[in-house]
């Protein structure tokens, strides 16, 4: 069964991060390093992101 992967790539998680000011502390020590609050924080951007692209692509098949 291979490993599992991850719905958002890494590039995505990087992009969040730096959006959301961290991306430092992942690059230096890893995403272990995040705190609850930044990883909480990167999962709801995430799902904005989503969300506002499905809508994108509904308001498109009108």
């Amino acid at each position: 069964m291979g490993k599992r992967r991850g719905i958002m790539s890494e590039s995505f998680k990087y992009e969040l991060a730096k959006d959301l000011g961290f991306y430092d502390t992942v690059k230096e020590e890893g995403w272990g390093a995040i705190r609850a609050r930044d990883a909480g924080n990167m999962v709801k951007r995430a799902i904005e992101i989503a969300e506002s692209q499905l809508a994108g692509q509904n308001s498109d098949n009108k």
